[in-house]
């Protein structure tokens, strides 16, 4: 039978889940009727949708328009017999196609990793008998047994729940483990809200229970995750925008300079075939062949810089893309917290104790009013309650503190650590003879331990079920006073206030075992309270602060409860007193416009579901901002994937989200943000050093074959020769930029506004200046030497040198686009000397080697002429670097 279309089974009663998927808890599904649910529903994976080829992928790499300029050019150069210059020019195009290629080869393991989310094996019930099978072949209707350790399969509607605790981090948010039950819950629920239902992917950390199968495969609210994935569409990089709209601007312009020296030396009555070669040479001389490639090595070599501060690049438009970063949204659990919980503040006896430390590793002390307390009195009673009356496990391992069992417990037991009481000696001093496990109906858990030679009853549950049976309570001297309730829920609500998770204690002496919840009903002895919290990183408190400096917002999207995500954010400095969070069920009363508007006056958003964020991040792009989200679950995915750059946590994030996102921390530190910003501003800075470098050695070799037309010259430079400079040069010379180091100031600069173009005026101006003083000096020189007798090679020869002289000078201005070049360092770039040097080296060959003049058509030139070349080149230098004089005093 299909699956019955309801989705709110929290809604209702489990009896009537099991009418509607004509299922029984005690015998489950027959497996002639699994078989034929399977082969309706297919399998419990979820399927990865088909994506693009690599002969598409390939393809595309032909895809732009400057590339399409190149390959008319090719064609022309090929129709008209000039196969050189026809073999430079397509083989120029198939070598940046394929560095693209590889780049982008790189599979989406997305959906993948979420398949593999889901357990592999699990317990059902088919026919009466428990069987183990591969969770693969679940169906809707089945009943699947869970135990600590099991991962779970499917969606489940909870039937049976015996001190069952989830954590559901990965999909919800919920930083503390989930206390699960069978019971209804309002059909306006959120996620982190549904107790009686247990999510594919999540993890069973105690307790026993059992489950019927609502949701399989992309059904389950993890596929509901893939489902996103595959509706959410990768974003292009402010980069590639940039680039898309300046490939536009010169796609333009040359075809603009082509066509009006085809037309006016055609008129002027030149042949045809010379007027094609000479539109060929002047668009194969404006495009600036190297610029992809450059592109693409700027981008690795930021890759690297990057891992060296533990940030792995997955895409590598995302390294410029961070310096561009306007905005972060950042989850809270395991990325701006240690995600462990830790005991912070303590009652007993009437007292408040700190405690300091975070995380697992029991390193720090217990304090009254800054000095350190001793483990004594009701301070003691306190703490060995919350030891015996505890199933967690805390062990060391390569100076690693782990721990097993609920991460809640696991923080009582690091507390009483720090005040200098071991589990294991006061476990054996006073072993457990009987229990009554945690339940969500009743919110307590006890135990009966035999405690100096008495049988002392201890609890641990919800303050206000745990006060309600208390008649008294220890006071500062250990002595039994009437409890003050009133006292204690003050203290335990401004705990609350403060993002705390309150546990009260409690204990009462009996004759003996076994142990019964009638017993507890009143009488007890309060022995106080213990409040924790997932404490937020000290490394991500100075980095956000810089953030802040380098005028990024930083905004925390948690799906854990507001009080906590609002204390936190505190700590952190994102908000501050008085601010506000949003929940997700505020959010979705928002239309898009009403949330645009929220996105920039709140800080906080919390109980945010799977869509919520994606929603979020999409509103703070409406708005114009550039985002950066950082996530580790499987609940961030898919705004991971729709966010500018996705960061996504190393060491504790899920695969789904590390092959979400485009950037990986492998130290989970929200620190190491901060650094891949300035990485990535700093590549920035050397992209735009190295296209306002090239573009004046295109602008004026397209000038300089525009002015041979207009004047009916013979081409100073041919197209072979154009290809000679543009690839010799943009490898040796303009690759050297590449490897600039970061400049001091990137980190006080706001953030590059979206929508900013590469180029600003002035930079622009220059790429002009600099492209007329080169064509100025090459075709000046051509002429002077064509008068002086010089053959048409040594000519031309003497041309190309200028124009390779020219960018050899013109590349120390380079260094430093707004002031001069030695503020940089003289030396502290070795691979801008080990350029220029290759280059020099590399004209002498094109120079005086025969073969090469064969190939290109260049000849010997004197003494005399290469000092003319110098002279025009150290000319540009001085002239570029008073234009940047002048223009640092406007």
């Amino acid at each position: 039978m299909p699956s019955p279309p309801q989705t709110d089974w929290h809604a209702r009663p489990h009896e009537e889940a099991f009418e509607a998927f004509e299922s029984s808890p005690h015998d489950g599904l027959a497996e002639e009727v699994a078989a034929a649910r399977l082969a309706t529903h297919g399998p419990n994976r979820i399927e990865a949708r088909a994506g693009r080829g690599p002969l598409l992928r390939f393809a595309l790499q032909f895809h732009q328009p400057l590339i399409y300029i190149l390959i008319v050019s090719g064609a022309v150069a090929a129709f008209l017999g000039e196969w050189a210059d026809a073999g430079v020019i397509f083989g120029v195009v198939m070598v940046n196609a394929l560095i693209g290629f590889i780049q982008e080869g790189r599979a989406e393991d997305a959906l993948a990793a979420l398949a593999r989310s889901v357990a592999s094996d699990v317990t059902v019930l088919r026919g009466g008998q428990q069987r183990r099978i591969d969770a693969v072949t679940l169906v809707p209707g089945d009943v699947v047994r869970l135990a600590a350790g099991d991962k779970v399969p499917a969606d489940l509607r909870l039937f049976d729940a015996r001190a069952l605790q989830l954590t559901e981090a990965a999909l919800t948010g919920e930083s503390t483990s989930v206390a699960k039950h069978t019971g209804v819950v309002a059909s306006d629920s959120g996620l982190a809200e549904r107790a009686n239902l247990a999510f594919a992917g999540t993890l069973v950390v105690g307790g026993q229970g059992g489950g019927l199968v609502v949701a399989t495969g992309r059904a389950t609210e993890t596929g509901r995750i893939a489902d996103l994935l595959d509706a959410t569409e990768s974003l292009a990089t402010p980069l590639t925008r940039a680039m898309a709209r300046f490939s536009n601007y010169l796609l333009v312009l040359i075809l603009g300079l082509a066509v009006v020296g085809f037309v006016v030396g055609s008129l002027r009555g030149e042949p045809l075939v010379d007027m094609l070669m000479a539109a060929v040479a002047l668009a194969v001389g404006a495009i600036p062949e190297g610029l992809p490639a450059a592109i693409t090595v700027t981008l690795a070599i930021g890759v690297a810089r990057m891992a060296r501060r533990r940030a792995i690049i997955r895409r590598l438009p995302a390294v410029e893309t961070l310096g561009s970063t306007t905005v972060i949204c950042s989850d809270k659990t395991g990325t701006l917290t240690e995600n462990q919980m830790t005991v912070r503040a303590l009652l007993a006896g009437g007292q408040r104790f700190a405690v300091s430390g975070d995380g697992y590793a029991p390193e720090g002390v217990v304090t009254r009013d800054g000095a350190p307390a001793h483990a004594a009195g009701p301070l003691r009673e306190l703490l060995v309650a919350g030891v015996l009356c505890n199933d967690a496990g805390l062990a060391e391992q390569d100076g690693v503190w782990g721990i097993t069992g609920d991460p809640t417990e696991a923080a009582l037991l690091v507390a009483a650590r720090k005040a200098g009481l071991d589990e294991h000696a006061l476990r054996k001093a006073a072993p457990r003879l009987d229990e009554i496990a945690f339940d969500s109906a009743r919110q307590y858990m006890a135990c009966l331990n035999q405690l100096d030679g008495r049988h002392v009853v201890l609890l641990k549950g919800a303050p206000e079920v745990i006060l309600s049976r208390c008649t008294h309570m220890l006071d500062g001297d250990g002595s039994a006073v009437p409890a003050d309730t009133d006292a204690v829920v003050s203290v335990g609500r401004a705990m609350a206030r403060d993002g705390l998770r309150v546990l009260a204690f409690a204990q009462v002496e009996v004759e003996g075992g076994p142990l019964d919840a009638a017993q507890l009903a009143g009488g007890l002895c309060f022995l106080g309270l213990q409040a924790m919290l997932d404490p937020p990183r000290q490394a991500a408190l100075r980095a956000i602060a810089s953030c802040a400096g380098a005028g990024v917002g930083v905004k925390m999207i948690t799906g854990d409860h507001a009080d906590t995500a609002l204390a936190i954010a505190r700590e952190l400095g994102i908000a501050a007193e008085g601010d506000k969070v949003l929940t997700g069920r505020q959010l979705a009363a928002l239309d898009d416009a009403g949330l645009c508007a929220a996105v920039r006056e709140v800080d906080v958003f919390a109980r945010v579901e799977p869509e919520q964020k994606l929603r979020l991040v999409q509103a703070l792009q409406a708005n114009g901002e550039v985002v950066a989200m950082t996530g580790d679950g499987v609940n961030d995915a898919p705004a991971l994937k729709a966010a500018n750059i996705g960061v996504a946590m190393g060491a504790g994030g899920t695969e789904v989200a590390k092959d979400a996102a485009a950037m990986v921390l492998t130290d989970d530190n929200f620190a190491t943000i901060e650094a891949a910003i300035e990485e990535g501003r700093g590549v920035y800075d050397n992209l735009v050093k190295f296209i306002i470098w090239t573009l004046p050695t295109n602008f004026g070799e397209g000038l300089v074959i525009l002015f041979a037309v207009l004047a009916g010259v013979t081409l100073p430079i041919t197209p072979l020769q154009i290809l000679w400079i543009n690839m010799t040069t943009a490898v040796l010379l303009g690759l050297a930029l590449a490897f600039e180091p970061i400049q001091r100031d990137v980190m006080a600069r706001p953030p590059r506004a979206p929508g900013t173009p590469i180029l600003d005026g002035v930079l622009i101006r220059r790429i002009v200046l600099v492209g007329l003083l080169l064509l100025v000096a090459a075709f000046g020189l051509f002429l002077r030497w064509r008068g002086l007798g010089a053959s048409l090679e040594e000519a031309r020869t003497v041309a190309v040198n200028v124009f390779v002289a020219g960018e050899i000078a013109y590349l120390f201005n380079c260094r430093n686009l707004r002031g001069p070049f030695w503020r940089c360092g003289w030396w502290s770039n070795p691979w801008f000397w080990g350029g220029i040097g290759a280059m020099v080296l590399l004209q002498a060959l094109f120079t005086y080697l025969p073969v090469m003049n064969r190939v290109f058509a260049s000849a010997p030139i004197s003494l005399a002429a290469w000092l003319e070349i110098g002279t025009a080149a150290l000319a540009t230098a001085l002239v570029v670097g008073l234009e940047k004089r002048l223009s640092q005093g406007r």
